[in-house]
């Protein structure tokens, strides 16, 4: 029972910053689960069930708290990206599910050696766009966004994590305003977590063992946490959150590498 409080105190946590700033969840999350003794096959389609569905209502709050707008009828700028995101985002998390759990089985060492390092990289990257402006805030660089979406993607497939912090950065450098990357990546990530979870499905049908055993403690923290967090995107200055995100993604990958050869 202690162990539950534990991870549902943990997944809210993450949760709460993750639907904040844009990222974190899964990145943190994951190797904070396979320390306690969990397995990547219990850890990633469970963290991809709760994305989906708190994602999925991450962003419906953001757009009611009016953090961001999207529209279908017509279809407006925030909507297209967020498709076009997800679009990459599943081809890429779709192979990288078939190719790490059924036909390669990748290494855990170096997927989270991999995912520390890109995450660093990209704060460092946001910290260098505060005080330089770049050619990306004059016009957004399609392909870019194109790439950040499918290293997301891969990311996300193979460990949970490291999708955040990839597309929002990807969206901060294409000159995307804060408040409103935060929700695309919330529903990008909600539609690319359902197609992981499909993914899953299939592979566990052809032979590869999937355990769900993680999924009511974590879904329970997230949720909260997903209702919550919009409205503190809200009500918080935007120039905090061009100063936290990259901070925070600098902070992440740090954490990441301590936890690989010190922890």
């Amino acid at each position: 029972m202690e162990l539950i409080i534990l991870i549902i105190i943990i997944a809210f946590i993450f949760e709460l910053m993750d639907s904040i700033a844009g990222m974190g969840f899964g990145t943190a999350l994951t190797p904070l689960l396979l320390l306690l003794g969990y397995s990547p096959l219990q850890i990633v389609p469970t963290l991809l069930i709760s994305e989906a569905l708190t994602g999925a209502i991450d962003a419906f709050f953001d757009h009611e708290f009016q953090n961001v707008h999207f529209s279908f009828h017509p279809i407006n700028d925030a909507t297209k990206l967020s498709i076009l995101i997800a679009s990459f985002g599943c081809l890429a998390i779709m192979s990288s599910i078939f190719l790490g759990y059924y036909a390669i089985r990748f290494p855990d060492f170096l997927i989270k050696m991999y995912v520390a390092i890109l995450v660093l990289f990209m704060g460092i990257l946001g910290i260098f766009r505060i005080f330089i402006k770049t050619h990306f805030e004059k016009k957004r660089n399609v392909k870019s966004i194109i790439l950040f979406s499918a290293i997301a993607g891969f990311n996300k497939g193979i460990c949970g994590g490291g999708y955040g912090p990839v597309i929002m950065m990807g969206q901060l450098i294409s000159g995307v305003y804060e408040k409103s990357a935060t929700a695309i990546v919330s529903l990008a990530e909600s539609i690319v977590s359902f197609v992981g979870i499909l993914t899953f499905i299939f592979i566990s049908a052809i032979g590869v063992e999937v355990d769900l055993i993680l999924l009511p403690s974590i879904f329970t923290g997230g949720f909260i946490a997903s209702i919550l967090a919009p409205y503190l995107t809200r009500v918080l200055p935007n120039k905090i959150w061009r100063y936290f995100i990259p901070i925070y993604a600098i902070g992440i990958g740090i954490y990441l590498i301590l936890q690989l050869f010190w922890f």
